[in-house]
């Protein structure tokens, strides 16, 4: 679903969206004019959190065919995940310290609508997708394999009938 590159690319996103939400605040300007850099920040804090998740449960065709990459994806997500938490609470304590805890209560529930928003828009279609990809390739490799099968008892009828030699 989500591979080290697209990780890093969150990571990047939440970084300079972060670094302008910063910024903002030295600036001294207010919530609503930093809606923008709030919005990409948490989006890719969704992001990473969704690839986290992904990683921690992979599907069996990544278990499969995936090899080493759903390690290093998990390596990835942690360690971003991790870097994202440092920026919440770095984002925490600017925001309870200028604005006031009902001011950081309400960013929660606005991040709440984006988690949800994305995960209708973004992550069940990833999702979907790699399951109807499971299922084609589980029914090409089991649709070979019968064919094959048919192949070896046909041709062991044969045999046996004498048609070959």
């Amino acid at each position: 679903m989500f591979d080290p590159i697209t990780i890093t690319a969150a990571v990047s996103t939440a970084s300079t969206a972060f670094a302008g939400i910063k910024r903002a605040f030295q600036a001294g300007r207010d919530l609503e004019s930093m809606s923008q850099d709030l919005s990409r920040w948490m989006g890719a804090v969704s992001d990473v959190d969704a690839a986290h998740k992904s990683a921690k449960n992979p599907t069996m065709i990544r278990k499969v065919f995936g090899g080493g990459s759903v390690e290093s994806e998990a390596i990835e997500a942690f360690a971003a995940k991790k870097k994202l938490e440092e920026q919440r609470y770095e984002l925490q304590q600017f925001i309870k310290f200028t604005h006031g805890t009902a001011a950081w209560d309400e960013l929660l529930r606005m991040e709440g609508q984006i988690r949800k928003r994305r995960q209708q828009e973004i992550y069940d279609k990833k999702i979907f997708r790699e399951k109807v990809i499971g299922i084609v390739a589980i029914t090409v490799v089991l649709s070979v394999g019968i064919g094959l099968l048919g192949l070896f008892v046909y041709s062991l009828m044969g045999i046996d009938r004498g048609w070959f030699g």
